[in-house]
């Protein structure tokens, strides 16, 4: 059990059957009336995010998140296939779980499971993958304009904005939280 007063950024506790990890937190003494505690969470499992005030002193489970190095292996209509690389145990997650996680990573990388008492709920792809581009528009002699950019297809499906001297073939790095262009490797 954690106690409101105990928030950090970054604590996992259980709310009314929910599993959410504490985004930002604040202890208020207002000048009447109790203190108490203003918070922004994030539901790990819908990735909504509520503000929700606590008094200090209540009470709640503290919940704790398995993180499990696997190996992405296919997908087969709405299941994916993860392999364990030490016991060689597959494990096929339901595609409705993942939601748009997997969208830069190929097959056979490796990516974090996340799960809580044994239900997997996410997953976790690496920080950067780097991806080559299999659809794009070719740059023109002129389009030089600062900080242009235009769209492009990666391997993986993923639709990503790059800047216009990239073309088919070029292999880019790609930031998988934000699904920003970091540069050409």
């Amino acid at each position: 059990m954690i106690s409101a007063s105990e928030f950090r950024n970054g604590a996992t506790i259980e709310v009314d059957g929910d599993i959410f990890v504490v985004i930002d937190f604040q202890h208020v003494k207002p000048g009447k009336g109790a203190a108490f505690v203003r918070t922004k969470l994030k539901n790990m499992v819908s990735g909504g995010i509520v503000e929700r005030t606590f008094r200090p002193t209540e009470k709640m489970a503290k919940a704790h998140i398995d993180r499990k190095d696997l190996q992405y292996l296919y997908k087969d209509g709405d299941l994916y296939y993860f392999m364990d690389n030490e016991s060689y145990e597959q494990t096929a997650v339901n595609a409705s779980d993942i939601g748009d996680s997997l969208k830069y990573v190929k097959e056979n990388e490796m990516v974090k499971i996340l799960s809580h008492n044994g239900n997997i709920f996410g997953i976790e792809p690496p920080t950067f993958v780097v991806l080559e581009i299999t659809e794009t528009e070719p740059g023109f002699k002129g389009d030089t304009a600062t900080g242009a950019t235009k769209p492009a297809v990666v391997e993986t499906g993923a639709g990503i904005s790059v800047p216009l001297f990239l073309g088919i073939g070029d292999k880019v790095k790609i930031d998988t939280r934000t699904g920003e262009y970091l540069g050409r490797v």
